[in-house]
């Protein structure tokens, strides 16, 4: 595993299709920015065994970029 540490607005980028900006921190927190093609899912890992078995209709919105 790969630890990098970043402040608020610092980014990672993964590949060149992928970036992760560091949002806000907060107490026993962070919010992180997403950006990732459309046809890449993106979701928490609590929720990836609930996605498997139930995906969600086709068609569904993804977040849209602010």
């Amino acid at each position: 595993m790969l630890v990098l540490s970043r402040k608020v607005g610092e980014r990672i980028l993964i590949g060149d299709r992928i970036a992760v900006t560091v949002v806000k921190l907060a107490r026993g927190g962070v919010r992180l920015g997403i950006e990732a093609p459309a046809d890449l899912p993106v979701v928490r890992e609590e929720l990836k065994d609930e996605l498997q078995e139930h995906p969600p209709a086709s068609g569904t919105a993804r977040a849209k970029p602010r």
